[in-house]
C-alpha cells in the first residue's frame, strides 16, 4: 500500500470560461505538512475545495487513502477522515466553546458520552478548555482560530486541511499557532496547509507547493522554493508575501 495520503492528478477546476485550477498534480505522504501558496487568486483555495469536496473537479481525480473520492461530497470526505478549517471562521455562535467541539465529535461518536470525553480531550490540547462553557462568539480571533481547528480535530481526521490559520494573529499568538500544528502533526496527522505569512510556511513545512494562475509552477523543500527564479518573479511586487520575506 502507498504511504501516499493524498494524491491530485490533473486536477482542473472550472467557472464557466475561468479556469481557476488548471491540471494541477502533487502528492502528500502520511506525516508531511505540506504548505500550498501562491499570490491571491492563485487557487489555493480552490484546491482546497475540491480536495474537501465543495467543489467538483472539471477533469482529473482526486486520490486518498489509496480510494479515488472524485466528486464526493463534504460530509462523506468528513467521515472517510478529511479535515478542514476555513479562512473566514465562523463558529456556531449560539453555542459555546464545548458544544461547537461536540457538534463535530459526534460524526465519530453518536453516544453523547462518549462525544464529550472526545470534545473534551479536543479543547485541552488545542488549549481552551478553561474557556469551554463561554460562547463562542466571544472568543478573540485567535481562539476562534483554535476552535475553528479544534472543530476539525474532533471528526479525528488523517488529513488535516489548514487555511490561513495563523493570519491577523500577533506575533505571540502566531508561534502559539505554530507550535499547535506541529503538536497535530506529532500527534499523527498529515496536514496540508495554505499560509500567506512565509516565515511560518518556511518554518514548518516539509515541502512546498506553488500555485500561480492556477497552475503549479513550483514544488520542493521550502530553501528550494525559496530560491526559485519562477517563484521570485511570481510574487514581484508583493513584498508581504515574498518567500523569503520577513511576516508583515
Amino acid at each position: 500500500m502507498s504511504d501516499h495520503v493524498l494524491k491530485l492528478e490533473s486536477v482542473s477546476v472550472a467557472f464557466g470560461g475561468l479556469m481557476a485550477v488548471d491540471a494541477v498534480s502533487f502528492q502528500v505522504a502520511a506525516g508531511e505538512i505540506v504548505g500550498l501558496i501562491g499570490p491571491n487568486g492563485a487557487g489555493k483555495t480552490t484546491v482546497f475545495n475540491a480536495v474537501s469536496g465543495y467543489y467538483k473537479p472539471t477533469r482529473g481525480r482526486i486520490t486518498f487513502l489509496g480510494q479515488d473520492v472524485t466528486g464526493h461530497v463534504p460530509y462523506e470526505l468528513a467521515a472517510k477522515g478529511i479535515g478542514r478549517t476555513f479562512q473566514v471562521v465562523k463558529p456556531f455562535a449560539g453555542l459555546s466553546v464545548l458544544e461547537n467541539i461536540l457538534v463535530a465529535s459526534y460524526l465519530r461518536y453518536p453516544h453523547q458520552a462518549r462525544a464529550k470525553e472526545k470534545a473534551w480531550e479536543v479543547l485541552k490540547f488545542i488549549g481552551l478548555a478553561d474557556r469551554a462553557d463561554l460562547p463562542a462568539a466571544g472568543l478573540t480571533i485567535s481562539g476562534r482560530k483554535r476552535l475553528e481547528m479544534g472543530k476539525a480535530l474532533a471528526l479525528e481526521p488523517k488529513l488535516l486541511l489548514l487555511d490561513e490559520v495563523v493570519a491577523g494573529l500577533n506575533p505571540t499568538e502566531a508561534d502559539q499557532t505554530v507550535q499547535l500544528i506541529l503538536n497535530i502533526r506529532d500527534a499523527g496527522m498529515t496536514i496540508l496547509i495554505v499560509e500567506h505569512i512565509m516565515r511560518v510556511i518556511m518554518k514548518i513545512s516539509t515541502r512546498i507547493i506553488v500555485l500561480n494562475y492556477g497552475r503549479m509552477i513550483a514544488e520542493g523543500k521550502p530553501d528550494e522554493v525559496a530560491h526559485d527564479r519562477g517563484v521570485i518573479e511570481a510574487y514581484l511586487g508583493e513584498d508581504s508575501d515574498a518567500p523569503n520575506g520577513s511576516a508583515p
